[in-house]
């Protein structure tokens, strides 16, 4: 049997210089591990965020942890210097750059400053060639604008999908992954249900985007990478596919857009 990976998680609340936090995320990784999951991806979203994802990788336990660093759209008027020199250090269990994007929802920062650090953060995935990991929320078009003008790094992920088909389509055309999450069980989510389904088995992860956005039975609760198999069963059902099947698809398709080493 194949286990599950959770493609985009955020374990680090707080600094792991407290050992209580320490011990905590090893109690969540080891609920995880006995719901099937053995690989996570700590996603960054500023400076901070970024450093404590990279210093939870070197956690032992039976889960292989990973870590991406990034400047969150939320943060983009920030200094992306730290990012920047954050990525370049080589640390061996750096696989990503970002989350980063656009978020027109919420729009923290303005649109042009989310935009330069976007563009900021797809040079950097071009240039130590890893993954891009891609938040965009109410902004498709300008993503799609971006990715048409200064091209998408040949490892790209659209984490926490959660557009229309059409949406997808545009994408997955443009040499995209799309990563679902816990949302597609949501009562609310015909829409993304059906963008779903179209996405080829090859191009697909699945995620807990944790601690946010637990999945039903479990919304109203903290999140964690223990449901990602919850948010697998849901889709292997949705797309009338076996769950075993989906799990080592998803987990094959982690490792490759992640470069993880073979197992």
């Amino acid at each position: 049997m194949s286990f599950w990976t959770d493609a985009h998680c955020h374990l680090q609340e707080q600094f792991l210089s407290d050992d209580k936090v320490a011990t905590s995320v090893q109690a969540t990784l080891e609920r995880a591990f006995n719901n099937g999951v053995d690989r996570v991806v700590v996603i960054g979203t500023d400076a901070v965020t970024s450093s404590e994802a990279l210093a939870i990788t070197g956690l032992e336990g039976p889960v292989e942890i990973y870590a991406t660093v990034g400047l969150h759209p939320h943060e983009a008027n920030r200094d992306i210097g730290p990012i920047l020199e954050l990525a370049r250090a080589g640390h061996p269990r750096l696989v990503g750059i970002g989350e980063c994007g656009f978020d027109y929802f919420y729009e923290h920062s303005p649109r042009s400053v989310q935009r330069a650090a976007f563009v900021a953060q797809i040079a950097l995935a071009k240039e130590l060639n890893l993954a891009l990991v891609v938040h965009t929320r109410d902004a498709f078009d300008d993503l799609c604008d971006v990715f048409e003008s200064e091209g998408v790094p040949p490892r790209t992920v659209i984490h926490c999908f959660t557009g229309t088909p059409g949406d997808a389509e545009r994408c997955l055309e443009l040499g995209c992954d799309i990563s679902i999450s816990g949302v597609v069980t949501f009562k609310n989510a015909d829409t993304l249900r059906e963008a779903t389904r179209l996405v080829p088995l090859d191009r697909l992860h699945v995620e807990t985007d944790s601690p946010f956005l637990a999945p039903v039975p479990h919304r109203g609760r903290a999140n964690e990478p223990a449901y990602v198999s919850v948010v697998g069963q849901f889709v292997a059902e949705l797309r009338g596919e076996d769950v075993e099947t989906l799990r080592a698809a998803t987990s094959d398709n982690s490792a490759r857009l992640f470069a993880l080493p073979a197992r």
